[in-house]
């Protein structure tokens, strides 16, 4: 073998090596930037639907039972702000449509004085038909966002409160069923045997 190709093997096996080298660097820096990014998204929804939760029952309980409530609006607009800054597009605009269906329930309802003029039951639960519709929708454009594997949940747990249909797989007057479906029974006796 002559000098010219071992220095042209050495010199396609150094080239080879540092390319596998680059690529791979490039590759984790990208799957460790997507790993950051979800777990921001993650929080920042966190958030968005804990301050959702934290002021639709302030609001109900308050005016319900005629006390004085004091909603700290800036953390809510912080959620909303924070979560539309790592969200995808499609949750983004969710997001905005979320917004905007969480303010007819706050023209309703936090624009009166729950303990002097306090809103009933009745209207409670009407004006909060929009933001729950809005809150499945986002849940699910969410879901979506997170991954091919989260099928769209027909229901919510959490953050909306009332007697509606919405986000709800039964009717509020009629509780689920706590019976195993027929076809689920053995496989769950296996499991747990």
């Amino acid at each position: 073998m002559d000098t010219a190709t071992v220095i042209i093997t050495a010199f396609g096996g150094a080239l080879s090596a540092t390319l596998g080298v680059l690529v791979g660097g490039m590759v984790t820096r990208r799957v460790q930037e997507r790993h950051w990014l979800r777990d921001k998204q993650l929080r920042a929804y966190e958030e968005l639907f804990s301050q959702y939760a934290r002021f639709m029952m302030m609001l109900r309980q308050a005016h319900l039972s005629r006390t004085p409530v004091d909603v700290d609006w800036g953390a809510w607009s912080v959620s909303l702000t924070s979560a539309s800054l790592v969200a995808p597009l499609a949750v983004a605009r969710a997001i905005d449509a979320f917004g905007r269906a969480v303010s007819v329930f706050l023209d309703a309802v936090s624009t009166r004085d729950p303990v002097a003029n306090p809103v009933d039951e009745e209207i409670l639960t009407e004006a909060s038909r929009p933001a729950a519709a809005a809150h499945l929708a986002l849940l699910n454009t969410i879901r979506r966002s997170m991954g091919r594997s989260l099928e769209d949940l027909p229901f919510y747990l959490g953050g909306t409160l009332g007697r509606h249909p919405e986000g709800t797989e039964f009717p509020r007057d009629e509780p689920p069923s706590l019976a195993v479906p027929d076809g689920e029974a053995p496989e769950r006796l296996n499991r747990a045997g």
